[in-house]
């Protein structure tokens, strides 16, 4: 059993779900990850410089990334919202507004800057460089199955 899942009852067997990113340029794109806090603890590289897979690390989060196909585009920014993302919880507020100022000193795009938000939660959003929808918070999900 994962260490995050004994957090919310799962045993072994239990689906778990993983998240991935592909990158024009995986490279970049990993180095970006290592700004903002993660450690590359996999990786396979293929021909011409591609990687085929690597995974990353920060505590109990692992990330999936690979080269992206050449004609792959990242669906652009309407409003506040790519239309999809990746969510990263950090418990204290003080880490969403470090890792903000993390995220744009290594070349991330502002969508929103930390804010408080009306359930008492503090948030932000941040674009990759390749324009991958980042949200930071300390909201919880599924915090509430465990009462």
């Amino acid at each position: 059993m994962a260490c995050g899942s004994a957090m919310i009852g799962l045993v072994d067997g239990d689906p778990a779900l993983h998240a991935y990113l592909s990158y024009s340029d995986a490279q970049a794109g990993l180095r970006w990850l290592e700004q903002v806090g993660f450690s590359v603890v996999a990786r396979q590289d293929g021909d011409g410089g591609a990687v085929l897979h690597a995974e990353v690390r920060w505590g109990d989060v692992v990330l999936m990334v690979a080269s992206a196909d050449d004609d792959y585009d990242v669906p652009r920014l309407l409003g506040r919202s790519t239309g999809g993302g990746l969510y990263l919880w950090l418990s204290d507020p003080s880490q969403v507004d470090e890792w903000y100022a993390r995220a744009l000193q290594a070349g991330g795009t502002q969508v929103f800057a930390p804010e408080e938000t009306e359930w008492g939660t503090r948030r932000a959003r941040v674009l990759d460089p390749e324009g991958h929808e980042w949200s930071i918070g300390t909201y919880r999900p599924g915090a509430s199955w465990e009462q």
